[in-house]
């Protein structure tokens, strides 16, 4: 086989730390020049000034992405209250800093109300498009820019540290959440203000720091041509999905696009796996079967 063929079926997951000053966007650059394949991509961006777990897909697995970006995340989030920021962070006008008078038992009163189903406005300063145009730019441009709510789900919030101006809180939420206008919103309600002057993702969907790479270790293996051992099978990309494993009939049927009996009560979406372990396809109940919703192996 030759090597440009070999790079056509390398298709996996590299789940990586990325550290503070590089954008997602670098991240992915750099792993494609490692790996001399061009088909990569991550799943869900981490501003330049945040670090922790970016889950990227390598080769075929990019097509996971929809699915993947879509898990939910978790952080460590370091808030300074008693100043707001425009950019709901420490890259924009900071505030003058007024006196922080609260106490812990407050602070973790109020955060109990963030927990559950809630509506969160993006920043003015975000990437969401209006018009076509993202967010940020009409507002650098001196445009009024008044952002829909949307529906976030934040499954915990927990206060891990209270060291007055500053707090850290531990926050479990769904994909699309905003930590920035979190952070915003606790300053408000509180009535001193606040911004967000850290960030630190401690997981993505199934993926946690400890199955992360460094940055650095990664750039010696690409020079050594050990990077593939950081190579986690694409069918772990939804490691806490339900998986149903095929037998060769259902193999056949399944890559080629038909639907097989389900069990009875299945629901919802699952990884079909074969025989290797290898994911073939994304499937869906309908009607009592399995649908093949997107089909990735099919040699």
């Amino acid at each position: 086989m030759s090597q440009g063929s070999m790079k056509d079926n390398v298709s996996g997951v590299l789940v990586v730390d990325k550290p503070v000053g590089l954008t997602s966007h670098d991240v992915v650059q750099i792993i494609r020049r490692g790996t001399d394949i061009r088909r990569a991509g991550h799943t869900g961006t981490l501003d330049p000034r945040a670090s922790g777990v970016l889950v990227v897909l390598i080769g075929p697995a990019v097509r996971l992405s929809e699915f993947v970006s879509a898990e939910n995340k978790r952080y460590h989030a370091t808030i300074r209250l008693g100043s707001s920021s425009d950019t709901y962070d420490s890259e924009g006008v900071i505030s003058d800093e007024v006196e922080v008078n609260v106490s812990q038992a407050e602070v973790e009163e109020l955060l109990k109300g963030y927990v559950g189903e809630i509506e969160q406005r993006p920043p003015a300063y975000s990437a969401v498009k209006v018009q076509g145009k993202p967010a940020y730019e009409r507002t650098r441009d001196g445009e009024e820019v008044d952002l829909e709510a949307r529906i976030i789900q934040v499954h915990s919030l927990e206060l891990l540290e209270f060291a007055l101006p500053e707090i850290v809180v531990d926050i479990h939420c769904s994909s699309g959440t905003y930590v920035r206008s979190l952070a915003n919103d606790i300053g408000e309600e509180l009535g001193v203000g606040a911004h967000l002057v850290g960030l630190r993702r401690t997981r993505s969907g199934h993926f946690t720091l400890r199955d992360a790479v460094s940055l650095r270790r990664l750039a010696d293996d690409f020079e050594t041509g050990n990077w593939a051992q950081h190579l986690i099978p694409a069918a772990e990309a939804l490691g806490d999905w339900p998986a149903v494993e095929l037998d060769a009939d259902e193999f056949e049927k399944v890559r080629n696009g038909n639907r097989i009996p389900a069990k009875e009560g299945a629901a919802g979406m699952a990884r079909a796996i074969n025989e290797q372990g290898e994911l073939v396809a994304i499937v869906e109940v309908d009607e009592g079967e399995w649908q093949p919703r997107k089909v990735f192996f099919t040699t």
